[in-house]
């Protein structure tokens, strides 16, 4: 059987798994490989009625919490309301971040001129959003150049695909509120969007051509990375009178990269 994720933490009555990327939170499709949840019931046993504390999006990797009981989930559920749970992510960004902290505060709703139905923007009328952010890293990477690009690489020829050093940020985030997408729409609105993000990076068919199946060779080279560079590392609360934290690593393929 394939390996079904890693685990940070489990007792009676919690499951705390280091998500992959690339893997939905709930099903799209009839394979109990497909989705995180599947994954988790074929762990837990056909009788078990698991929940999920909280979700990521599908590129996405990171701390996911699960309660085996409704009871649990109850608990955590009142948590998660109340705001008392501190989330914090690792991301790479494009270019070198200027200020070492910051806050970002800028309100989310739906952007109602994009092709792609899911993506939401900054627009003074949505709704509140707040993402603190900590320069952990200012690096520069070779990346494979591109023909349709202008850079002018190390060979000093346009276009050539060999490789092309360009400036990237490791950042720590703390999202103050919680609004789909928030720390990915923050970041591109703040000028850095997250390396390999399909719908913020700045050409949304990107996104589409993934979905539809027709992503290129180029396309993917564009962006990068197998997947958006986001990682959910830490969370943070407490639970039944004690400090809690659940903390996970991110992928071989983001570390790699932060370091190469």
């Amino acid at each position: 059987m394939d390996k079904l994720f890693d685990i940070i933490h489990e007792d009676a009555e919690l499951l705390v798994i280091n998500k992959p990327a690339d893997l939905v939170c709930h099903p799209t499709k009839g394979d109990e490989y497909s989705s995180l949840i599947s994954r988790v019931r074929l762990h837990l046993g056909v009788d078990s009625k698991p929940h999920l504390a909280n979700r990521l999006d599908r590129e996405t990797s990171g701390v996911t919490m699960v309660a085996k009981t409704p009871a649990v989930a109850g608990e955590l559920g009142r948590l998660w309301e109340t705001r008392v749970v501190e989330k914090e992510y690792v991301a790479i960004v494009h270019g070198h971040v200027g200020a070492e902290q910051g806050l970002i505060d800028a309100p989310l709703g739906k952007d109602e001129q994009s092709i792609v139905a899911i993506k939401d923007c900054v627009r003074a009328d949505g709704a509140a959003a707040q993402t603190e952010f900590w320069v952990e890293r200012r690096f520069g990477a070779p990346v494979c150049g591109s023909a349709r690009s202008n850079n002018v690489t190390e060979t000093g020829r346009v276009g050539d695909r060999r490789s092309v050093k360009k400036d990237f940020t490791l950042l720590r985030l703390l999202p103050r509120t919680g609004r789909k997408h928030q720390i990915r729409i923050h970041l591109a609105h703040l000028g850095h969007p997250i390396v390999g993000d399909k719908i913020y990076g700045g050409d949304a068919d990107l996104y589409l051509a993934l979905v539809e199946g027709r992503l290129t060779d180029e396309q993917r080279a564009r962006l990068i990375l197998p997947n958006h560079a986001l990682h959910a590392s830490a969370l943070r609360f407490e639970w039944r009178g004690q400090s809690v934290e659940f903390r996970c690593e991110p992928e071989p393929w983001f570390k790699d990269f932060v370091s190469s």
